[in-house]
């Protein structure tokens, strides 16, 4: 599914702190509900062929958590706030870990879902995702860095996982964020694997996705154990708390004069 967003009637998600553009109400419900349930059945299915399959289990298991996509997956259009970042040779500076992931990024919130940081890795592009044509266009594009973050709350009822990618420019940015709909069958991020999200993605989860100039940024959750959520706006909130890791989207802008 490409585009999803609050339940019919519900209000639209609110903006943010830093005035990002509202995401779009979505007037698809019914679609929801009917690609909520075929990903019910395609999972069934899955665990299914995993447990007859038989061989070396655990490589199995390895493999297949490297090659998880969202059930559900939502592209904002590029924020027009940051377009001074637009190109990397204004931000040539490489990303730091403690940059992405120290700070407020280490405990983010809205509402009710309040997460923590368990792991955080800085890879290169190619070891953090999977896909032979988004891997081209990674290469294509001069992406440098994947940066990701395991997030768990403090109840453990919900997973989140926050990544980040450093393209050479906000057209390589536009293309990446077409490849991860999984529509498109180009490949995606491999989660992060840290106490407690260890089969993070291998149930019902929705990422949600937007270009900043020539960054990617991907806030993706799930419920802990992949049920599928009750709404969708119970995945869409708790995707707003992960999204809280973008700070260091907001100060490289300050520190190129945006």
């Amino acid at each position: 599914m490409s585009e999803t967003g609050y339940d019919d009637g519900a209000e639209e998600r609110p903006t943010s702190r830093r005035r990002r553009p509202t995401r779009r109400k979505s007037n698809r419900g019914l679609l929801i509900i009917a690609g909520a349930a075929l990903a019910v059945v395609l999972v069934v299915v899955v665990v299914a062929v995993v447990a007859l399959g038989g061989g070396d289990g655990k490589k199995s298991q390895a493999a297949a958590a490297a090659r998880v996509s969202p059930k559900v997956y939502v592209n904002t259009p590029a924020n027009s706030l940051v377009d001074k970042l637009n190109q990397r040779s204004k931000d040539k500076r490489p990303l730091n870990k403690s940059e992405v992931f120290g700070g407020d990024a280490k405990a983010v919130s809205h509402g009710a879902y309040h997460f923590t940081l368990v792991g955080s890795e800085l890879s290169d592009c190619a070891s953090a995702t999977w896909g032979e044509e988004l891997q081209n266009d990674l290469r294509k594009f001069g992406c440098t860095q994947v940066a990701r973050g395991a997030y768990v709350t403090q109840d453990k009822k919900y997973l989140g996982q926050f990544v980040a990618m450093n393209l050479d420019q906000l057209q390589g940015a536009e293309q990446i964020v077409r490849d991860l709909d999984p529509n498109s069958s180009a490949g995606f991020v491999s989660p992060l694997s840290a106490a407690g999200t260890e089969n993070f993605g291998s149930g019902f989860s929705a990422a949600y996705s937007q270009s900043f100039g020539h960054y990617v940024v991907i806030s993706w959750v799930e419920r802990a154990g992949g049920a599928p959520p009750q709404t969708m706006n119970e995945l869409l909130d708790a995707s707003i708390a992960i999204e809280r890791a973008d700070d260091f989207v907001w100060e490289r802008l300050v520190l190129v004069g945006g």
